[in-house]
């Protein structure tokens, strides 16, 4: 990622939050090694997001440079380890809003998206990345 503080010019950050359903019975051990190669491929790659696991669902966050993050979207709709890829919201951000997590991950351990959904009046896309950054740890 280019330093801002060195003279670059501030790199333009693209963002994607999708929606889809996890493969029946993927264990723990498959979803681990989902977060491992997808924390590689996104450093190199210059993207940082989240991914957020629950009642069969997976919801992620993924910014970076626009033409790599479409890119990469390309490839993650024919991934055959989930299906019905909904995207929910893209665009552009002034800045990242992960800028520290190669690929975060959350579970229903760390909080329940359903239920922080449920006791709020805005149940918006945009919630849905309020909700991920409220469960940094």
């Amino acid at each position: 990622m280019r330093d801002m503080n060195n003279g670059d010019a501030p790199e333009e950050v693209g963002f994607c939050l999708y929606r889809s359903v996890a493969l029946p019975h993927m264990t723990a051990d498959e979803i681990s090694g989902i977060i491992e190669r997808s924390a590689e491929n996104n450093r190199r790659m210059e993207l940082t997001g989240c991914l957020h696991h629950e009642d069969g669902l997976f919801f992620q966050w993924l910014e970076g440079p626009p033409i790599v993050l479409f890119r990469l979207l390309d490839k993650l709709r024919d991934d055959s380890r989930h299906l019905d890829m909904t995207v929910l919201d893209q665009g552009k951000l002034p800045r990242r809003l992960f800028p520290d997590w190669q690929m975060r991950y959350s579970d229903r351990t760390a909080g329940s998206l359903m239920d922080w959904l449920q006791r709020r009046d805005d149940s918006s896309v945009g919630s849905i990345g309020t909700f991920l950054r409220e469960i940094r740890a």
